[in-house]
């Protein structure tokens, strides 16, 4: 696959990131990245302009608002090149093998799946772990001001144990097992909550109108 300018400098950033990853052991292993993509991509990634969803004061899970999430889809990297570049990056050869060789993650013949998440006062998540379909997640945070509306960390469920401070252009990371609980405890959202949510997904994932190509990545 070959890289636009634009894609291969995103997927060095990220790479270069992944090598200088934190590491934590508990409540299990997940690591934080720090300055994933370049800082003008970072930029153009929280000002893409889509609607935040409204709530209708529902949640707890994601799911019970798929009629209204974002995903960098065709639709939406045909109208945002920002997501096309970025995606194109998760994609490559040199992200995939930087996740897998790096994080330990088994993602070879998985597909990526990007979710642009807008969350709005009222949200929050029940705590749940990932595990199935998904075979890496990161959450790469996006906005600002908003630094204690990081990921909720648990031991198990009912049993919290900490979250990571919520600052842009960082990402917190884990490779989803029976112990990877995590969520978001409801407290107060001023403006809109801005994250990406990177998923490599198995032949299994369902709804593949998110995914963001129809191939998937290999080592």
């Amino acid at each position: 696959m070959s890289l636009s300018p634009a894609a291969a400098r995103i997927a060095k950033t990220f790479c270069d990131s992944i090598q200088k990853r934190r590491s934590f052991e508990e409540p299990y292993q997940y690591f934080i990245l720090d300055n994933l993509m370049p800082a003008d991509v970072a930029a153009q990634l929280r000002d893409v302009a889509l609607p935040a969803p409204s709530l209708d004061g529902v949640s707890g899970k994601r799911e019970l608002h798929n009629d209204t999430r974002s995903y960098f889809d065709t639709a939406n990297m045909a109208k945002f090149p920002v997501m096309r570049d970025f995606a194109d990056a998760c994609q490559s050869q040199e992200v995939v093998q930087a996740i897998a060789k790096g994080l330990g993650a088994p993602i070879d013949d998985t597909f990526v799946r990007l979710e642009y998440a807008m969350d709005v006062d009222g949200f929050w998540l029940e705590p749940h772990t990932d595990l199935g379909v998904k075979k890496f997640t990161c959450l790469i945070y996006l906005s600002d001001d908003h630094e204690d509306l990081g990921t909720d960390i648990y031991r198990g469920v009912g049993d919290h144990f900490g979250r990571p401070p919520f600052v842009p252009n960082t990402a917190m990371i884990f490779v989803p097992s029976e112990n990877t609980w995590h969520g978001f405890e409801h407290r107060p959202i001023k403006g809109v909550r801005k994250s990406v949510i990177l998923n490599y997904v198995t032949h299994e994932w369902r709804a593949r109108e998110q995914l963001s190509f129809t191939e998937t990545v290999r080592l």
